[in-house]
């Protein structure tokens, strides 16, 4: 293993390197333990002993050995992005194996979590319009309303994106999405372009619920993070209490 290594003290640019991997992966949507367990790893794999790091949903606390300071990162924005989590497991791979020195895993972790490895906003957008026509089908709902979920479901998705742009707060944006849904599927019933109410909200809504973080949830759980995998467990509750809202909302008004 190279052991290159610029600064004064090796143990703090090893820190920066660890942590850097710790904060890619949790705002990328990665489990608790997956990211504490990578960490220790890249520790370790550069020598450090007494290696001691605790993540939560919003934050990283990593320390070398008791004696010394423990260095935190506080997580703000989380997100979706298994890209970058799969190119955080290649370095510190890469790290296990010796193939990597500090500088360079560094260099490798900066390009990663500067990178925009997300696919573009009409992608997802048409995604999400395939996924709820689809659903509405799996549902049990007929072809009839395969057109009408299609296009309440990208026009939703895309006021989710739109809404989150503006106020970053994902609790308003899937209730403003939600109602936009409730608002199209309501109106395809009432033109005639539409016969199953339920079956097209439920489809349209499916690209909304949190199914990466009620699994991350019990994983975290099943792991032993209790408290991960609890705030997990809520932040999943109230996006599905958004969504659930959403719709109640604008069927209350009709």
């Amino acid at each position: 293993m190279s052991k290159a290594v610029i600064g004064i003290n090796p143990s703090a640019n090893i820190t920066k390197v660890s942590i850097l991997a710790g904060k890619i992966m949790l705002e990328s949507g990665a489990e608790t333990h997956r990211v504490e367990d990578t960490m220790s790893r890249i520790a370790v794999a550069y020598g450090l002993e007494n290696v001691q790091c605790h993540a939560t949903p919003t934050g990283i606390n990593f320390s070398v050995a008791f004696e010394e300071a423990t260095s935190f990162l506080r997580i703000s924005n989380r997100s979706t992005d298994l890209h970058k989590i799969s190119a955080v497991n290649d370095v510190s791979r890469n790290i296990a194996e010796g193939k990597c020195d500090v500088d360079e895993a560094f260099k490798q972790l900066k390009a990663i979590e500067q990178a925009d490895l997300a696919f573009p906003s009409w992608v997802q957008i048409l995604f999400a319009a395939l996924v709820s026509g689809s659903f509405t089908i799996m549902f049990g709902g007929i072809w009839f309303d395969y057109i009408p979920a299609f296009i309440t479901g990208g026009i939703g998705f895309s006021a989710m994106l739109a809404i989150y742009h503006l106020v970053e707060i994902r609790f308003v944006a899937d209730f403003g999405a939600s109602f936009v849904i409730g608002m199209l599927a309501f109106i395809f019933i009432q033109t005639g372009y539409g016969v199953e109410l339920d079956s097209i909200i439920i489809g349209s809504v499916m690209p909304l619920v949190p199914g990466l973080l009620i699994t991350n949830a019990v994983r975290d759980l099943l792991a032993g993070h209790l408290i991960a995998g609890v705030s997990r467990g809520v932040e999943a509750l109230l996006t599905a209490f958004a969504i659930g809202a959403g719709i109640a909302v604008f069927l209350a008004f009709v």
